[in-house]
Formats: structure tokens, C-alpha cells, sequence
């Protein structure tokens, strides 16, 4: 039963809150540790907190739901949904988050960059949230992903390091191909159901494993949630990535990223299991992990490392409960998940503290601890006992479950499950020991820090969680029964089964097992612990040569030696070969597209204006006229192409599309200059015929070659479009639009109505895009120098110096400059502010809008440049392009996420009439505001790019050498 109640604000405060404390993190001192972490681990108590209040509703069976529309029409809207799975897994989050907070305000150094790393660890919490918490496949792969970055963000905190990185990029790259797997089944599955809400899709399980296309779903959903979770064989990642700093580690592989895929697994249970793929698949995979795992951690010598290969071998024991497909497997998964989550966060805290207190983490120097630590060596036994499965704490009660499970499934005659689990738990308790012996024995004396114990507050989470340990394995029915039940109900329904969480179940079979796994993990320990202290190499016997990692560095070695190949077959630095690629694919794929060809007749040309193909004659004539200018004269050529866009500019106007006249003169015209000032610096050619100059046969042939393949190539464009323009159509978009743009959009410029709500979502991402490009370019000009002059003798070279006067583009406005004073052009600036406050304000309803408005005031900046100079420019304007960048977009993103808040979809425009007293009444979109970021963001990246060209112009033209007074002419002059 599902309704919407006053709670679901409170649901959306606990994704949102994290991100908050991110950016607010992110801007705090580096030098303050207590408020960064007094920061995280309030947004942890308040998330703590709400989940604890909304536990009323879950608990009673209820799913706290909150929903706004996103893309409705495509059935994906932004659904959070809380029931007892995921309200256990969001207590986990922010439990061990908190104390893992608490934890690292005493481990991180003051030397590190602190506030970095509080804002990576809450963005990850917010993703980790949003995974739990997602009522939506789609919006389920984005927290997802989400999750991989951030991981990938605290892995690499120490960047400095090189395992660092390197463990980074491995996990980054092995559980982003597992994101990009599960995106393609969650995609396959809705389309299956008909639809990507979580629920529909869990209720449709029969629907879905009768499904031709169910075993593709459940292999691309299954390596998403394997890879995350570091199951075979794709578990090398997780020891890799214990460069991290260790409360990373204690986060990251015991409450968070690695069980995201284990959540993952049993929030599909319902509609995926049952099958026999389903059980050979996941079940086996799991097998293979948890025997790996188990017997590679007990010959690790690092403690990180030993507790890595364990957090594998556990996450496989789930893996396969969640295989075997059994009600009472699911049961055992989900509390064996809580449980591993407390004894292993424990244990990761406490290598960490001894790692701190002794400044090494290698077993093999590393003994007779617990006289100098004995209350965190007492912990640390506690939890490894509880890691290894002794009775009494809480994981002898979800192995013995597991033990149970494995009977189940292999009945009386296949033992081949149970056995494995006898193995997997002999070896837990032979990397328990191993991991106890640094506490036994005699102190060194030469370790690189004389051993103490660490601040009180540092060690309370290794107790509190030690003390959850106990609470759990003792009186199980009271401390964690009710929780785990609501979990279970919420992903079985009416398959739960009864199911005792008793300590003691009398002699059994299980118990049995679990003897038997002490005992023989007692005696193999003591067996191999000779080899522990004289071993001097780190391989592992038998499976030394089984390297997931080595194969992973030759796989992308590989695929980097395959690419470096096909840059050296396909790839160049000169453009005419990129240029001519381009020019034969658009020959070939638009004439593959049109089927049949258009066939020209009389009756094509009946109806041309004369007039109209007179203007087309000119543009053509300027085109060709502009590649020949372009061996010769590159202005000519840049002002016979500007030429052409004038036509083009007019074509769209005959055509009754003034915003798109308006737009593309606009363009023309801030490229033309900016192509003008990046003239200068093209690397200089040969003279042609005018200096005497032989061209060669091959320049002749190759000229000839590119002028047949530009011709071919614009016919073969043309002809698709003429396609395109008479194919009947039986009703027009246009219509719809026409129709909707002042009823549904508040405006009837239908063309701006179209960019700033029907499809204001697109223009968000070329807003973005252009931003992005600016900054890119701004990056680029940053270090550019200009190109080398040519190796040709100085009177077989010409540079864009006109033949005629002998001047650069830059001198001619020099030239511009002395003739007009400039101080009267600068008058051009508010005269032009005005004209872009006009076009601004008509834009939703008349020709006009933020893009061409953005364009008009930008050239009202170049002209400046040009003709007051780049000094006095940035002297009395003080242009602020990143501004206003940043500005634009956050304006264009905040007005989206004001209609999405009220529960519109992202981006929806409302009308406001407004009555003034003395205007009247007025009509104020909400796209004003979405309309005024698109104008903002223009307007910065224009003038980025223009200002990083203006200064690389003054930078090439100044005097390497020469007089001071030459330098301040030139500056003063501001020339660009």
C-alpha cells in the first residue's frame, strides 16, 4: 500500500543534505578539521535521525514514497522510495558514516588537504543514498555511477602516491563498465515491463523470466552488480584500492560501495531469481569468490590487505546465499550483510590505529602489540573472532545460517556447496588468527613509532561497534530482529518464512559445520604459521599466477597499444586529411540514407523567385570566390566566406525565419573577428604564382582531387535536403508547436518558446557545452605559442600580410583606430546595451531572445577590443568571463530546479500576470529567468575566448627586445 505522506520531504532532505555539506566542505580553511568534521557528521546525525523517525511508517510495512515528474511521458520521473531494505541499508550508510567521521578527524594528518576530503566522503554518502533510495532503474544507474566517480575521488585522495592512482583508475574503470552493463539491463528490463518504476518492475518478475530477452537482462545486471561488489573474477580491484586512507577504506568495504552491488542483487531478487541462470550465475560466482578470497587473504602480509581478501570472501558467502534462491537465503544474506558490515568496519579501524600508533602495517614486523595497545588489541581480537565465526557474536549467527543453506540446497546427495562452505569457513578463521598474531608475542623495538594508544575519541567507534558485535550475537531476537525483519518482508513480501535467530538451536548439522571450520582453521593455522614469519615473497601458493590484476594491466595495455595503432593509421595533425575523411563520409552516408535519389525537373525550378536565385548565385560565387582568395589573400577569403553567411542570413529571412536571420548574422559576425584575430598566428605558405613560384604536379593534383570531392560532397548535401524539403509529409511538427507555444509556452515566438521550454532541457546541455568549450579554448591560448615560420626561403614565403599594403589584420585596426577617435566609438557600448535590453526583453514573444542578445552584446565587447584596446577595456569594464560562466549556468540549472521542487517536470515554464500600476499588466514567464542564464553564458564565453586571443596577440606582437617606452606603446595602443 503506497501513498504520499508528509514524510517524503523529509526522504528528499536525506539525498540532498549530503551534496549540501559537499560544496559547503569543499569551501571551508584547509586548517579546520573540527568544523569539516563537525560538518560531516551532523549531515550524518540529521540523516540518522529522519531515518529514525520514518522508521514509524516503514516499520509497520508502509514505503515512504516521494515523486516528482522528470520525463513522464518516458515513464522517468525522480522516485525515492524507503522501504525495510532500503531504511536498513540507509542506516548503514550513516551509522558507520558517522562514526567513520568521528574516526577520521583524529587519523587525517593536518598536513592533508582535510576539507577535499570531507567533501568527497559526503558526496559519496549523497550517492550511496541515492542508490538505496531510487524508486527509478534509470535514476538508480545515475546514483550508480555516481558512486563509482566518488569512490574513484577518495581512493585517489592521496594522489601523489602512484598505487594510489593507479588503485583509482582500476577501480574506477572495473565498476564503470559494470554501471555501463547494468544501464543496458535496466534499460532491456523496462523495456520488458513497459516501465522503469522500481516497483512495476519487482511486481513483473514472472513477466520478466518468461522473457526471451531474461537471461540478456540478467547477465548485464549481474556484471553491475558483481563488478561493484568485487565478485570472481572480477575481485582484483578491491585489494588495490586499499591505497586510500583508512577511514576511506572502513567506508568504502564494509558499509557502502561494495555492498551496493549486494543491495543491488537483493533488490532484484524478486524479479530476476528463480532460474536456473539465475542460480548458476550468481551462486557460482559467488562460490568462487568467497574460496579465492578466504584462502589468498591468509597470505597477505599487510593488515589492509588480509582484511581486503576477507571483505571478498564475505561479499561471495552473500553472493551465493542470494544464488541459492531460497527464501531463507535471502533472510541469511541480509543479516550476514549487516553483521559483516559491523566486525569488518571495526577491524579496518583498528589496522588503521595501528598503522597510525606504529607507522606500519606489515605482520611480518608487527607482534606483541597488546602490551603496548591493549584495549584496541582487545577489540581487535573481539572482532576478529566475530570475523571468523566464534559463538556469541553476531557472526557465528549468520554463518551457521549459511552452513544451514548450503545443506538445503544440496539435499542428501550433493555435498559439493557444503563443502566449500566447511573450506571458506577453516580458511576465515586461519586469516582471523593470522590477523590476532600481531598482538602476541614480544614488542619490537624497532618499529618507526614507539606504540601507544590513540585518542579516546579516535577508538570509540572501534568500541561501539565491538560492543554492537556482542549485543547482536547474544540477544539477536531483541537488538536486531525487528529491522531485519521489515527488510525481509519488504523484498519477500508473502514468501517470508518463519526463521529463528535463537542463539542456540541445539546439536545440529550446522553447528556441527561450524566446529568443524574452528577447529580445522585452528590446526591449518598452525600448520602454515612457519611459512608466515619465513616467507619472503609475497606470491600466494597455487594461485601466484592467477593474477586478476596482471590481467587487467595487460588488457588495457593492449587496448592502448590498439588505439595508438589506429591513431597512426586514421589519426593526423594536419587538418586537410581530417578534412578530406570528413568529406568522404558525408558523400557516402547521406546518399546511403536516401532511398530513392530526388530526380530534378522543370517542375522543381517552376515556382524559384529569380530574385531568390540570383542571392543563391551570389553566395556560391562568394564561396568559391573565398577557397581560391584562401591560397592567395586569407582576409579576402575570411570577408568573401562572411559573404556567404550574409546570404545564408537573408535565405532565412526570405524564408520567414527572422530569429534565425538574426542569429546567424550575429554568429557571422563575432566569427568573422574572431577568426581575424586568430589569422595571424596560421603558419605561413608558399608564394604562389605572383612571386614566380612553380606549383608542382602533386599540389595540382591534390587541389584538383579536394575541388571534385567538394563538389561531389555539397551536391550529395543538397540532394539530401532537397529529400528531405518535398517528402510528403502527413502533418507537420511545426503544427504542434504552432499550436501549443502560447497556451502551453506563454509566448508566441514560437522559435524561442521552442529552445527555452519545450525543449529547454537541450538548450541546457549547449549552454553547458559552450561553457565548456570556452574554458577549453581559454585553456589551450594559455600556453599557445605561435606556429614556427616556415623553412622556405624569407622570398619564397608569404604570411596573411595583405600583398597590397603589406599589413597584418591587426595593424589594419591599428589603422582603424587612428582614423576614428576612440573615445567616440565608446559611446557604441551603451547605445548597443540598450538594443540588447530590447532584444532581450521582446524574445518570447517577437524575434529576439537571451542567445541573440547574448551575441549583439557580445560584438558590443569586441568592438572595445578593437577599438579602445584590450588595457582600457579590462581597465574601466572589469570583465569577469568565468563569472559570469558560472553565473549563467547556475541561473539556467536553478530555474529548472525550481519547477522540478514544486513538482513539475525539470524546466517547466510558468507564467506569472503581473498588474502595475502604472505599466499595466505584464506577463513574466518563468523562461525569463532560464532565458537570462542562456544570455549570461553566451556572453562569458564570447568574451573568454575573445580575452584569451586578445592577450596571446599582444603577447606575440610585443618586442622581445627593444626599449621600455616600445612595450608601454604597444600596451597602451592595445593592440589585439
Amino acid at each position: 500500500m503506497y501513498r504520499l505522506i508528509p514524510e517524503s520531504l523529509l526522504l528528499l532532505s536525506l539525498v540532498i543534505v549530503p551534496f549540501i555539506g559537499c560544496v559547503i566542505a569543499a569551501c571551508m580553511p584547509a586548517n579546520a578539521r573540527n568544523r569539516e568534521s563537525l560538518l560531516a557528521g551532523g549531515v550524518a546525525l540529521y540523516g540518522l535521525l529522519v531515518s529514525a523517525f520514518l522508521y514509524q511508517e516503514v516499520g509497520s510495512g508502509e514505503i515512504v514514497r516521494y515523486q516528482a515528474a522528470w520525463l513522464p511521458m518516458q515513464g522517468v520521473d525522480f522516485v525515492l522510495r524507503m522501504d525495510g531494505l532500503a531504511w536498513l541499508f540507509v542506516m548503514l550508510v550513516l551509522g558507520v558514516g558517522l562514526l567513520v567521521v568521528l574516526y577520521a578527524r583524529y587519523y587525517m594528518s593536518p598536513e592533508d588537504p582535510v576539507p577535499r576530503f570531507f567533501a568527497f566522503l559526503l558526496a559519496f554518502m549523497g550517492s550511496m543514498l541515492g542508490v538505496v533510495l531510487s524508486g527509478n532503474l534509470i535514476q538508480l544507474v545515475v546514483f550508480w555511477e555516481l558512486t563509482s566517480l566518488t569512490s574513484f575521488l577518495l581512493i585517489g585522495y592521496w594522489h601523489h602516491r602512484i598505487d594510489a592512482r593507479r588503485g583509482a583508475r582500476m577501480a574506477f574503470t572495473v565498476t564503470a563498465a559494470g554501471g555501463l552493463c547494468l544501464l543496458c539491463g535496466v534499460l532491456i528490463l523496462g523495456h520488458i515491463v513497459g516501465s522503469y518504476d522500481m516497483d512495476t518492475v519487482l511486481a513483473a518478475g514472472d513477466k520478466i523470466r518468461a522473457h526471451h530477452w531474461y537471461v540478456a537482462a540478467l547477465v548485464l545486471v549481474a556484471l553491475g552488480a558483481l563488478t561493484k561488489s568485487a565478485q570472481f573474477p572480477f575481485h582484483f580491484w578491491l585489494p588495490h584500492a586499499m591505497a586510500a586512507p583508512t577511514p576511506v577504506s572502513s567506508y568504502l568495504h564494509s558499509a557502502t560501495m561494495v555492498k551496493a552491488g549486494v543491495f543491488l542483487l537483493i533488490r532484484f531478487w524478486p524479479a530476476l531469481s528463480g532460474t536456473e541462470e539465475w542460480t548458476w550465475l550468481i551462486a557460482g560466482a559467488g562460490v568462487c569468490t568467497l574460496l579465492i578470497g578466504s584462502f589468498i587473504a591468509i597470505f597477505q602480509h599487510d593488515l589492509k590487505g588480509l582484511l581486503a581478501y576477507s571483505t571478498i570472501s564475505h561479499l561471495g558467502l552473500i553472493t551465493v546465499l542470494l544464488g541459492i534462491g531460497s527464501p531463507l537465503g535471502v533472510v541469511a544474506a541480509i543479516f550476514h550483510t549487516l553483521n559483516h558490515a559491523i566486525f569488518k568496519a571495526s577491524l579496518f579501524m583498528a589496522a588503521g590505529i595501528i598503522d597510525h600508533e606504529t607507522g606500519t602495517r606489515d605482520m611480518r614486523v608487527l607482534r606483541g602489540l597488546r602490551h603496548a595497545i591493549p584495549i584496541t588489541a582487545t577489540l581487535a581480537i573481539v572482532a576478529s573472532a566475530s570475523m571468523a565465526g566464534v559463538p556469541l557474536l553476531n557472526g557465528f549467527l549468520s554463518k551457521e545460517m549459511f552452513f544451514a543453506e548450503t545443506l538445503h540446497v544440496g539435499g542428501t546427495e550433493n555435498w559439493w556447496m557444503s563443502y566449500a562452505a566447511v573450506a571458506m569457513g577453516i580458511f576465515s578463521v586461519a586469516y582471523s588468527l593470522r590477523f590476532i598474531s600481531v598482538f602476541f608475542g614480544q614488542l619490537p623495538k624497532d618499529l618507526p613509532k614507539t606504540p601507544h594508544e590513540p585518542p579516546r575519541w579516535m577508538r570509540f567507534p572501534v568500541e561501539f561497534l565491538v560492543l554492537l558485535c556482542l549485543i547482536v550475537g547474544i540477544i539477536p531476537g531483541l537488538s536486531v530482529k525487528p529491522f531485519l525483519n521489515s527488510a525481509v518482508v519488504s523484498v519477500l513480501g508473502v514468501q517470508t518464512p518463519e526463521y529463528d535467530l535463537g542463539m542456540w538451536h541445539g546439536f545440529n548439522l550446522p553447528l556441527l559445520m561450524s566446529f568443524i571450520a574452528l577447529a580445522g582453521g585452528i590446526v591449518f593455522y598452525i600448520i602454515l604459521r612457519r611459512y608466515f614469519y619465513l616467507a619472503s615473497r609475497e606470491n600466494v601458493p597455487i594461485l601466484h599466477r592467477l593474477s586478476g590484476a596482471q590481467a587487467y594491466e595487460s588488457t588495457m595495455l593492449r587496448i592502448s597499444a590498439g588505439a595508438a595503432l589506429l591513431v597512426k593509421w586514421l589519426g593526423t595533425r594536419r587538418l586537410q586529411p581530417q578534412l578530406f575523411l570528413m568529406m568522404v563520409a558525408m558523400i557516402g552516408v547521406p546518399l546511403l540514407m536516401v532511398r530513392p535519389l530526388p530526380v530534378l525537373n522543370a517542375a522543381s525550378f517552376a515556382n524559384v523567385d529569380p530574385l531568390f536565385a540570383l542571392m543563391w548565385v551570389i553566395g556560391c560565387v562568394c564561396a568559391l570566390a573565398g577557397a581560391w582568395q584562401a591560397k592567395y589573400h586569407r582576409l579576402a577569403a575570411l570577408i568573401l566566406v562572411g559573404g556567404t553567411g550574409v546570404v545564408v542570413s537573408m535565405t532565412f529571412l526570405w524564408l520567414s525565419a527572422p530569429d534565425l536571420a538574426l542569429t546567424q548574422m550575429m554568429v557571422e559576425t563575432v566569427t568573422a573577428v574572431l577568426i581575424l584575430l586568430g589569422l595571424r598566428w596560421l603558419p605561413r605558405r608558399l608564394v604562389p604564382r605572383e612571386l614566380n613560384m612553380q606549383i608542382p604536379r602533386t599540389v595540382w593534383l591534390r587541389r584538383s582531387r579536394d575541388l571534385i570531392l567538394a563538389i561531389i560532397g555539397g551536391v550529395s548535401i543538397a540532394a539530401v535536403s532537397y529529400a528531405v524539403l518535398t517528402h510528403p509529409q502527413p502533418s507537420s511538427i511545426g503544427d504542434f508547436f504552432l499550436l501549443r507555444a502560447l497556451s502551453e509556452g506563454g509566448g508566441s515566438n514560437v522559435v524561442n518558446v521552442l529552445l527555452v521550454d519545450f525543449r529547454g532541457f537541450d538548450t541546457m546541455g549547449e549552454i553547458t557545452v559552450l561553457a565548456i568549450v570556452a574554458l577549453t579554448v581559454y585553456a589551450l591560448l594559455r600556453r599557445f605559442r605561435p606556429a614556427p615560420e616556415s623553412m622556405a626561403p624569407p622570398e619564397q614565403q608569404i604570411s596573411n600580410i595583405d600583398l597590397a599594403t603589406r599589413q597584418t589584420p591587426a595593424e589594419q585596426v591599428e589603422v582603424g583606430y587612428l582614423m576614428v577617435p576612440g573615445v567616440y566609438l565608446r559611446f557604441l557600448l551603451p547605445f548597443m546595451a540598450m538594443i540588447v535590453v530590447y532584444f532581450f526583453m521582446r524574445g518570447h514573444n517577437l524575434p529576439g531572445g537571451g542567445f541573440v542578445a547574448g551575441l549583439i552584446f557580445a560584438v558590443a565587447i569586441i568592438v572595445q577590443y578593437m577599438l579602445a584596446g584590450t588595457t582600457w577595456v579590462e581597465t574601466h569594464l572589469h570583465l569577469r568571463p568565468l563569472r559570469w560562466l558560472s553565473f549563467g549556468l547556475v541561473t539556467a540549472c536553478f530555474t529548472g530546479l525550481g519547477a522540478f521542487l514544486l513538482g513539475y517536470p525539470f524546466l517547466t515554464s510558468h507564467t506569472a500576470h503581473l498588474h502595475l500600476p502604472v505599466l499595466g499588466e505584464i506577463h513574466v514567464p518563468s523562461a525569463f529567468f532560464f532565458d537570462l542564464g542562456v544570455f549570461v553564458v553566451v556572453v562569458g564565453a564570447t568574451m573568454l575566448i575573445l580575452v584569451a586571443l586578445a592577450h596571446q596577440s599582444i603577447r606575440s606582437r610585443r618586442p622581445q627586445q627593444g626599449s621600455a617606452a616600445e612595450a608601454a606603446t604597444t600596451n597602451k595602443r592595445g593592440i589585439v
